[in-house]
């Protein structure tokens, strides 16, 4: 009895356990097939929010800069040339290059030997044409007087001759008496003559004299400009450049041997765009006065000095475009003709305009524009001018609507995002803020698992985890590198519940959680890093069904 009894328990126990271990098999299995039926079901992904900065459109007034390159010439410039050929006797002291010198300073002196011989010549001619004057003068005088008393000869022969033909009409007087009168009378008339004609040649070698006197001076005036030309003074207060001369050089006539110029009244001039010109011009196309920056970077020290829009070239010149302008500068101290600068022009104010980053614009001058419903819409704005890494545009019927500042390949119109201020306080965002949700890739828009997102979380803050994406002003061919990522100021609750998903995602590594909660424990904290928490959901996987 005892035996059978325990056999019936043995038996039992033994149904027991196979059950167990068929239940056990049985559950297995059916996990087993759930997990795989679960991997198999399709996921549900759902709508991402990107965080994008912004900027407010406000009307306002802008003063354009035309930024261009220049060099700067000198407004009053001297060649130094010596007149005559020679030999050099005189030097200024410190005649070379960079010298200071004052105006009506001797720099160069000939040897004057050969002028002044020249000009003692030219003396001694003159001395002699004063003489030949003086003579021809005594001589006219003479020849006056002859002519005088020949015309009184005359007179007294035709008062004889008539005389004697009143004594031929009486009978007193023969005919041969009468002819000698007559005869006398004509000889008298051709002797005044001749005194006349003698008295013209007199007159004659008068003018004559006074004409070579005349020349004799002009030669002497000649040699004394010669001999003064043997002396070089400098014509204005200025500094030597590109002497080319010692003392007892030889120098030919009209020779180069250096240039004066003024450093204090230089000009720069500068070439630009017709388009550019025009919008220097006035309603009656005179070029306005604009006043103008001119910079000149010099092994990291930059000099400046303003000035204003002077003059602009006649024409263009062979070979060229566009125009040249030239700017008188105001403070030439420190610059340099030949120098190389940068020149900035402040153009007339733009009214109803504002300034964007170059990065908000897209192909076809498009930006995108915040709704009320915190998705993205495309518009159109007029483009005005560029200036460097911004734009400035037409307002127009945008006013006080937000604008994003930096496009990505994956925002559109439509596409819903979150609105990044400065400092979280409301403010416009600079323009190097970040935009790291708009330039991640496709494959981002779609669920991951809990693990997956925890990685990425963990990564959120290490060196080159992410790939730098081009912003929109590299894409243009700024060639800019991607600009840091904004900071954000969290308050409180929000800032509780970012740390409660860290803490809720066992997925991520303890050293990244650590990491994150550190950055998210400062004020401020980049928005990338809050964007990746918030997607990865404290951890629960995103499936669908």
């Amino acid at each position: 009895m005892r035996f059978l009894t325990r056999s019936l328990l043995g038996l039992l126990f033994m149904a027991l356990s196979l059950g167990l271990l068929a239940y056990a098999g049985y559950t297995v299995m059916q996990a087993a097939e759930e997990r795989a039926q679960a991997g198999d079901r399709p996921r549900t992904a759902r709508e991402r929010v990107f965080t994008v900065p912004v900027a407010t459109l406000t009307p306002g007034a802008i003063a354009p800069e035309l930024v261009t390159f220049g060099e700067v010439r000198a407004r009053r410039a001297l060649d130094l040339r010596v007149a005559v050929a020679g030999r050099v006797e005189y030097l200024a002291p410190g005649f070379e290059d960079g010298a200071q010198v004052a105006a009506g300073q001797v720099l160069v002196r000939l040897d004057p030997a050969d002028a002044t011989a020249a000009r003692d010549l030219t003396a001694s001619d003159l001395a002699r044409a004063e003489a030949e004057l003086r003579d021809a003068v005594a001589a006219r005088e003479l020849a006056r007087e002859d002519v005088a008393a020949a015309r009184d000869q005359a007179a007294l022969r035709e008062r004889a001759l008539v005389r004697r033909q009143d004594l031929a009409a009486r009978g007193v007087s023969t005919d041969a008496a009468t002819e000698e009168a007559e005869l006398a009378a004509s000889s008298a008339r051709q002797s005044l003559v001749a005194r006349r004609q003698a008295e013209a040649q007199a007159v004659a070698r008068v003018a004559q004299a006074e004409t070579a006197l005349t020349r004799q001076r002009i030669s002497l005036d000649e040699a004394e400009r010669r001999l003064a030309d043997t002396v070089l003074r400098a014509g204005f207060d200025g500094t030597l450049a590109d002497v080319a001369v010692s003392a007892g050089g030889l120098v030919g006539g009209n020779e180069q041997i250096g240039q004066l110029i003024d450093p204090d009244d230089l000009e720069i001039a500068f070439r630009v765009s017709t388009a550019q010109y025009l919008r220097l011009l006035d309603t009656e196309g005179a070029l306005l006065p604009l006043a103008v920056d001119v910079s000149l970077d010099v092994s990291g020290t930059q000099i400046v000095s303003g000035g204003v829009l002077d003059r602009v070239s006649a024409s263009v010149g062979e070979g060229q475009s566009g125009r040249l302008i030239y700017a008188r500068m105001d403070a030439a101290r420190g610059f340099r003709p030949g120098d190389f600068v940068r020149v900035a022009v402040h153009e007339p104010a733009l009214e109803g305009v504002a300034m964007l980053p170059a990065t908000a614009l897209g192909a076809g001058d498009e930006v995108l524009v915040v709704t009320a419903e915190d998705r993205l819409e495309a518009a159109t704005v007029d483009v005005l001018r560029r200036q460097g890494d911004a734009v400035i545009v037409r307002v127009g019927n945008l006013a006080g609507r937000d604008v994003v500042t930096e496009r990505g390949p994956m925002l559109g119109a439509g596409i819903a995002v979150r609105v990044l201020r400065q400092d979280g306080a409301g403010g416009d965002v600079p323009p190097d803020a970040g935009l790291e949700a708009a330039g991640s890739s496709a494959g981002d828009a779609t669920a991951e698992t809990a693990g997956a997102e925890g990685s990425e979380a963990a990564r959120g803050d290490r060196a080159g985890s992410d790939t730098a994406r081009p912003t929109g002003a590299a894409r243009n061919g700024a060639g800019a590198a991607a600009p840091a990522a904004s900071l954000v100021t969290l308050d409180p609750a929000h800032r509780a519940r970012l740390i409660a998903l860290v803490e809720g995602n066992a997925a991520i590594p303890a050293q990244a959680r650590s990491r994150i909660l550190a950055q998210l424990s400062q004020d401020q904290v980049p928005a990338r890093v809050i964007e990746r928490v918030e997607q990865g959901g404290g951890g629960a996987p995103r499936q669908g069904g």
